[in-house]
């Protein structure tokens, strides 16, 4: 295990901010873990975890320890219909779906391609077209900062929500991911009522889909929709969709009767923060390198030498002035550091 010493943070993460950490360690064992707990511990530092850096916003240099995380390994266990995978928190979440799609599997296709490690999944409750990894969870192995020991939390013990889990508020600086456990089927279960995969998947004349079908379909649907990574910096949805009260829906649709919204179990109603965002003006703004993308104004994206607080000014000149036309809070999915 090799500790680093002011380390550009830019390549370790999709906005591909410039911003350096005063030490890095890339940690591919349990046991690299709990020693660079232990060193930062013992520096009296604080520390971060880093996973795909594909959910972090920097808006200046990192102080402290940051760990990227990297441990790997995929254990595979076959029970009839049913497949457990045991994956490593530092692999990587698109490979991993794209692995369990060759094998013949069922149930990650409609995730497909989104950024991230598996260690990251639960922590946001990630999800797409239709699926929350939720739906496939089934355990997770967690490090006690505190006192190093390992634990297995099930599906209820991590009180998954909307891109919500016990790990981002409860324990959130005491818990680190390990390993993720999902389970899979040999038979297709597939989940193509969402309109865009279903109108995909007529456009490509598929009629009798297979999990590769929902897949492609995904994958192709998300590179026309969101920008790269690799080409444009960014995140991806840099807010949650909000849930709000019947009555809140209500009053906007007097003004907005064709608002698109979706009624959720409660009563309550999901918005999608790409319209709220585009009606109040800002898809494809743009000023200097920041800015909103011009096909999907739910991402705001670094032109190339952007600062972290010229997108965090932006996103928050964005929730202004949606509460202010909508009565709507819009909450961020990215974490600013």
């Amino acid at each position: 295990m090799t500790i680093d010493r002011n380390i550009d943070l830019a390549p370790y993460t999709t906005f591909g901010m410039h911003a350096a950490a005063e030490h890095v360690v890339v940690v591919t064992t349990l046991d690299e873990l709990r020693q660079a707990l232990a060193w930062a511990h013992e520096q009296a530092l604080p520390w971060r975890i880093l996973g795909g850096g594909s959910n972090v916003l920097l808006t200046g240099d990192v102080s402290g320890l940051v760990i990227v995380m990297r441990i790997a390994g995929r254990d595979v266990t076959i029970d009839g219909d049913d497949v457990l995978i045991t994956c490593g928190a530092g692999e990587v979440w698109h490979d991993i779906v794209t692995w369990t799609v060759e094998q013949g599997w069922s149930g990650l296709e409609n995730m497909a391609l989104i950024p991230g490690t598996i260690g990251a999944a639960p922590m946001q409750n990630i999800g797409a077209y239709g699926v929350e990894q939720a739906s496939c969870f089934v355990s997770c192995d967690v490090l006690d900062v505190t006192t190093g020991t390992v634990t297995t939390f099930d599906r209820d013990a991590c009180a998954f929500g909307y891109r919500e889990s016990v790990f981002k508020h409860a324990l959130r600086d005491t818990a680190i991911i390990v390993s993720v456990t999902y389970r899979v089927h040999q038979t297709a279960r597939l989940v193509t009522s969402y309109r865009d995969v279903a109108d995909e998947l007529h456009a490509r004349g598929v009629q009798v889909p297979t999990p590769r079908d929902v897949f492609d379909a995904v994958v192709a649907i998300r590179k026309r929709k969101l920008p790269d990574p690799a080409e444009i910096g960014n995140a991806g949805s840099f807010f949650k969709n909000p849930v709000v009260p019947r009555a809140t829906y209500d009053t906007l649709a007097t003004s907005y009767q064709d608002a698109p919204h979706y009624v959720q179990a409660d009563g309550s109603i999901k918005l999608p923060a790409a319209w709220l965002i585009d009606t109040c003006g800002w898809k494809g703004y743009r000023s200097g390198d920041a800015g909103v993308h011009a096909r999907q104004a739910l991402v705001l994206v670094n032109y190339g030498s952007a600062r972290g607080a010229e997108i965090l000014d932006i996103a928050q000149r964005i929730q202004s002035d949606v509460r202010e036309r909508f009565g709507v809070e819009l909450e961020r999915e990215v974490n600013v550091w």
